[in-house]
């Protein structure tokens, strides 16, 4: 099945379900879709059983998903994609090396703020940024050149935080791994919304 005939089959018990919401299950490690050749996402029935089942959880249970996972381990089996990943923790020079920077390059990225060591270590996210500006400055495009994309990326986290702050005022339990989940919900519907505009603008560029 597409996506789109899961979402048809799951939205008369679950009105509230979305394509995004689907995907950002599958990119939280619950479901594991097969792809096609070009991309496209394949859905069995088990599927549609897991994703019922991880919305049921949530509607009538109200629980994390860091819960479901486990309780989908017993009842469906562990998925590749619900294996502990190991800490990314680079030192300076692995962080050179592995994206493919000059110390100058790294320099300038923390001088604007772009990427920070934590005790000295570059984790994930850091790396992904030095990568990402990498192949940025094939074109031309610098860290002096993205400060645009960071004030984006902190006026979105800033949604991202006043939506949450509620849920975490609430001081019931379980509500760190609500605001936990809503805040990384929110950041991938955010992510769609933002590559969807920048698609849209760059066909505007290009007169199309």
């Amino acid at each position: 099945m597409s996506i789109g005939e899961v979402l048809a089959l799951l939205q008369g018990e679950f009105p509230d379900v979305t394509i995004s919401k689907i995907r950002f299950l599958e990119g939280e490690g619950l479901i594991e879709p097969e792809r096609t050749p070009s991309g496209f996402r394949k859905f069995t029935h088990l599927h549609v059983e897991q994703l019922r089942y991880i919305l049921t959880e949530q509607r009538d249970h109200y629980l994390p998903l860091r819960v479901i996972k486990d309780k989908m381990a017993e009842s469906f089996g562990r998925p590749r994609a619900l294996h502990d990943k190991q800490e990314v923790k680079l030192t300076r020079a692995e962080l050179l090396e592995s994206a493919g920077l000059d110390e100058e390059t790294l320099t300038e990225l923390e001088d604007y703020g772009l990427l920070a060591p934590v005790a000295r270590r570059y984790d994930e996210e850091a790396l992904k940024i030095a990568r990402a500006v990498g192949g940025l400055a094939r074109f031309g495009l610098h860290a002096r050149h993205l400060r645009a994309v960071k004030a984006a990326a902190e006026r979105e986290a800033g949604l991202v935080e006043q939506t949450v702050a509620p849920i975490l005022k609430r001081r019931k339990p379980g509500a760190i791994g609500e605001a936990d989940e809503a805040a990384r919900e929110l950041s991938a519907l955010l992510l769609d919304l933002h590559a969807a505009l920048l698609r849209t603008g760059v066909r505007g560029v290009l007169g199309r």
